[in-house]
């Protein structure tokens, strides 16, 4: 720990350096005061500086007693030797202290720089969660006081939804917690929300709810007009991210499809192939475009406009249908308790094992359990039954096995992941007439639960089965809200769960919620709206993708053919070579051919991945992509090339 008076030092002679970073921390209700936030950040300065200082030590150490192929102009200005008997031992140990000491003072820099900077970009990211889950917690705040419920009562069962609402949830708690802990009325800790929440369109609305309360106005309708412009407002957004996505998916496809290929191109017209080329192909296929990738996929991922991972909503109640039947104390019950322990432990298992193809679908990470396993006995087997053959043919028969090896990993989940996207979307797109036609239903005076049985009885496609569900656990003894949450534990979405969450609570104050339901299906209609939009404007940008990769391919294949392979018949014929490819051997053409195969591979798994994630909002989605065009380099070498 660093002494208190250090960092007290560092706040108290600037102050207005930290009202920034201060803001920033109550923003994203971090828990940490200033004082030790800061005493983190250079406990993290100084671990990020001592490990690139000895990294930088250890690098002096490499670049002159190690043959990395590097120009000595690049790094031994002073052309100083690593021979014990010349009597520069000591310079290059001063070197090397000297290298470390200026790596561990940037790392440091760079440390405490990336942590202070870090709580600005979490408080984005709440921001963002809370301006897209705002509608739909408006609409859930409508619910509740469209039953008559107070405004205290509704940010208390609001802010216990966290597993549905999110961030939108963590930001009323705070106002429960004031209310409840501190002292303050209702007003005042809205107030004080409203002050301290990193999001401006949260902040507006608070600030026109406390306006509406104080001045006696009608709440219910102005949350109901609320909701309508929160829709329309997110509409708005969306398509100012389209626009943002695809400037980003043309800078990704620019500089890490044609930006190397580019540079292949180059190297090889210009005959610049020596030792030195083989290092920027090998920088390029193993660092620049995976890392490059990583950070596209993150930046996207951050800013995506996309649900957040919801908890199944669980309803709790007490069962107390015969209060008048004594309750005795028994003993010796441990075993009982230990055999339902067991059986809760086995349950899962046991429900797995009666449909296992559903149970893959239901949940598609659950096939690496089998598809590693077979993969790695895949290539263990591999290994042993590797064909006779020069070094050379044995390690590009490795590398196409071992992609055959990750494909088999892959391909299941690529498989029942997408079946599985298939059945939500189809069931989701249905969902807006469906409460449609609940609220028509609901109108003429028919009760919720006797709906659910007319419409069991109509054609709702996709949907229709678990409408029958729905309707069969009514009629063995379920009540409507409890046969709704069933049907969200079968689905698991975010939608379906916000749905039933604010059919269930508007059904337990009101039989006649047809107005709440016509929110509700506008809600859900827009969220699929969103989604067909997203998918139909980044589906160009995903063909883009695969066409440049193809392209990629094509031009890899060309420059293997028909430049490297008569290079390699002329150093094989024994043909003098001169000018600036008099020093690549065949050697060095075999290291170019497998490298050039290595970068169409790593370039087909993080394209399929970044595809996935611009279409889809989802980088599982990219699986099956990354997939797809990793075949496609398979082919291409294996039967083209």
């Amino acid at each position: 720990m660093i002494p208190a008076w250090v960092v007290n030092r560092l706040v108290y002679k600037n102050p207005e350096k930290y009202h920034d970073l201060h803001i920033d921390l109550i923003g994203i209700r971090s828990g940490l005061t200033l004082e030790q936030f800061l005493n983190r950040a250079v406990l993290v300065g100084i671990g990020t500086g001592i490990f690139l200082g000895l990294l930088g030590f250890i690098t002096g150490f490499a670049l002159f007693s190690l043959d990395l192929g590097l120009k000595p102009e690049l790094y031994n200005v002073l052309n100083i030797s690593y021979d014990p008997d010349t009597g520069d031992l000591p310079i290059i140990i001063i070197v090397q202290i000297l290298l470390g000491v200026i790596l561990f003072l940037i790392g440091s820099f760079i440390g405490y720089w990336a942590y202070t900077v870090l709580p600005s970009l979490t408080k984005k990211s709440r921001e963002t969660k809370i301006t897209i889950g705002l509608p739909n917690a408006v609409s859930y705040m409508y619910a509740m006081r469209k039953g008559g419920a107070e405004i205290i009562t509704i940010l208390r069962s609001l802010s216990e939804m966290s597993a549905i609402y999110g961030e939108v949830s963590l930001e009323f708690r705070q106002a429960v917690r004031d209310a409840d802990f501190f002292g303050y009325d209702i007003i005042n800790a809205l107030k004080h929300v409203s002050e301290t929440t990193p999001s401006r369109k949260l902040r507006d609305f608070l600030q026109d709810l406390i306006s509406t309360v104080e001045s006696g106005g009608n709440l219910a309708q102005f949350l109901q007009d609320r909701v309508f412009i929160l829709q329309e407002e997110a509409k708005f957004e969306q398509k100012q991210f389209l626009q943002f996505l695809g400037l980003v998916a043309e800078i990704y496809v620019t500089i890490f499809i044609a930006g190397p290929l580019f540079l292949i191109v180059i190297l090889v017209v210009m005959g610049m192939m020596g030792s030195s080329a083989i290092l920027e192909l090998s920088l390029i296929g193993y660092a620049v475009l995976p890392i490059g990738a990583a950070i596209f996929i993150l930046m996207i991922d951050t800013i995506s406009i996309k649900d957040e991972n919801v908890v199944r909503y669980v309803s709790a109640k007490w069962l107390n249908q015969y209060s008048d039947v004594r309750i005795s104390e028994g003993g010796n019950e441990e075993h009982l308790f230990a055999a339902l322990a067991r059986f809760e432990k086995i349950k899962p298992l046991k429900r797995w094992l009666a449909n296992p193809v559903q149970g893959f679908v239901q949940h598609p990470e659950l096939s690496f359990y089998f598809s590693i396993p077979i993969a790695l006995a895949y290539v263990i087997y591999i290994f042993l039954t590797i064909p006779v053959g020069t070094l050379e043919d044995n390690i590009n028969y490795i590398d196409d096995q071992l992609m055959i090896a990750l494909l088999i990993t892959l391909i299941p989940f690529a498989i029942f992941y997408t079946r599985w996207n298939q059945k939500i979307r189809s069931l989701e797109s249905m969902i807006p007439d469906f409460l449609d036609r609940m609220a028509g239903i609901n109108e003429v005076g028919i009760t919720l639960t006797q709906s659910i049985a007319v419409i069991a009885r109509a054609n709702m496609g996709v949907l229709g089965y678990e409408i029958s569900r729905i309707h069969r656990d009514i009629e063995w003894g379920a009540n409507f809200s409890d046969a709704l949450i069933r049907f969200e534990h079968r689905v698991r979405t975010a939608l379906i769960a916000r749905t039933v969450t604010l059919i269930t609570r508007a059904a337990t104050m009101s039989s006649s919620i047809s107005s709440l339901l016509r929110i509700a299906a506008n809600d859900a209609r827009m969220s699929e709206n969103l989604r067909r939009d997203r998918f139909s404007e980044m589906f160009i940008y995903t063909a883009i993708v695969y066409l440049s990769f193809f392209v990629f391919i094509f031009v890899i294949g060309v420059i293997t053919t028909q430049f490297l392979t008569v290079l390699a018949e002329q150093s094989k014929e024994g043909l003098a070579m001169a000018g600036p490819l008099s020093n690549l051997g065949s050697t060095s053409l075999i290291t170019m051919d497998r490298l050039l195969y290595h970068i169409c591979l790593i370039q087909g798994l993080c394209s399929g991945l970044m595809a996935g994630l611009m279409g889809e909002s989802s980088i599982k989605a990219g699986v099956k992509h990354s997939c797809i065009l990793i075949i496609g380099a398979l082919a291409a070498f294996n039967f083209m090339f």
